[in-house]
């Protein structure tokens, strides 16, 4: 399945909503509305009360007091298809309980509607080795040995065609193409051959960085922090594991700008799995549902390999092979606070 989080600009108001993006069909499945439609057909008095507590419109609500999130929204999917069979997809109050893909209504935004803890994996050795090679410096022996990360805010988040913004204190902006990880499972102290158990699915990550703020800061040995805080992408969808077979999937990443192809790697270039991140993160820590974990930069994933940079007004395209494409404008730079 391929989870999102959209928008109905009109009845359900501006709040996002959690849906199943059908391509085939061409239309997100609401699964709240799916139950609310089904209980209202039993004669419930309550229909809408018990789809909020059967199946909530909010992604992270599901992960977190959900035992197997992604078999409840299987299950909300296969009610969809005999909703359809018997031709109840509306409730009484002439909501539907899906809504076609074009329909100028309707718009996608960030597929999760509230992050727990964001973690930024440094996990491709070619990404990493450029950038040591431009400091003049071999790559740590300890980059070998143990998946590093960073911890980033989750407030500035956006999602698909929203507009990246450009702080009034960088002049170089730059783009990172990275494959997202979803945790759909609590642990602690997992063991590296049970982590794929944690695993929801998948999103296209796009971890912005002010290179010239981020090269300040980490010249310290700190950070980074306002080289990176102030906005990262992630969508279109989230595509859970069981499309890739209950396995860490090898996919083709390219990033192109106004048309043009600057980028192109495999997520199975990284040097540690998934698995062994949330084993290493839940040593006598909590890993949560809601948590995401970036892979880090694809090899020639960003400006700063490449010696490309992106300007204001850039389109900005995104893709990975199973998710899809997340695109995005690149703002103009913000005037002096």
């Amino acid at each position: 399945m391929k989870i999102c989080h959209y928008i109905h600009h009109s009845s359900l108001g501006s709040k996002s909503r959690l849906g199943i993006l059908d391509e085939k069909e061409g239309v997100i499945i609401d699964p709240n509305l799916v139950w609310a439609c089904d209980y209202q057909r039993e004669g419930k008095f309550n229909p809408y009360e018990r789809a909020n507590r059967k199946l909530p419109s909010s992604l992270h609500e599901v992960l977190t007091y959900s035992d197997n999130p992604l078999e409840d929204l299987q299950e909300a999917n296969g009610l969809y298809q005999f909703l359809k069979l018997v031709g109840d997809l509306n409730l009484k109050d002439g909501t539907p309980v899906a809504f076609k893909i074009d329909d100028q209504s309707i718009s996608l935004t960030k597929p999760m509607d509230k992050i727990t803890t964001y973690r930024d994996f440094y996990a491709h050795e070619k990404h990493v080795a450029k950038g040591f090679e431009k400091r003049n410096e071999p790559i740590p022996e300890a980059w070998y040995e143990i998946p590093a990360y960073y911890k980033g805010p989750t407030s500035g988040f956006i999602g698909p065609k929203d507009e990246i913004l450009w702080p009034h204190y960088t002049n170089i902006l730059d783009y990172e193409l990275e494959l997202g990880m979803v945790v759909g499972k609590e642990g602690f102290n997992v063991k590296e051959e049970d982590a794929i158990d944690h695993i929801f699915g998948f999103t296209i990550l796009n971890d912005i960085s002010a290179r010239d703020i981020q090269k300040k800061e980490m010249a310290v040995r700190l950070g980074p922090a306002k080289g990176k805080d102030f906005c990262s992408v992630i969508g279109p969808v989230i595509t859970t594991i069981d499309e890739f077979d209950n396995k860490e999937p090898d996919l083709l990443m390219t990033a192109t700008v106004n048309g043009k192809e600057w980028s192109r790697g495999q997520s199975g270039d990284s040097h540690f799995s998934f698995s062994q991140m949330i084993s290493h993160v839940s040593m006598d820590e909590w890993v949560l549902p809601g948590d995401l974990f970036g892979s880090g930069t694809v090899g020639t994933g960003c400006g700063l390999e490449i010696d490309k940079w992106i300007q204001p007004g850039d389109e900005i395209e995104l893709f990975i092979e199973g998710i899809g494409k997340l695109t995005n404008t690149i703002g103009n730079k913000n005037g002096n606070i």
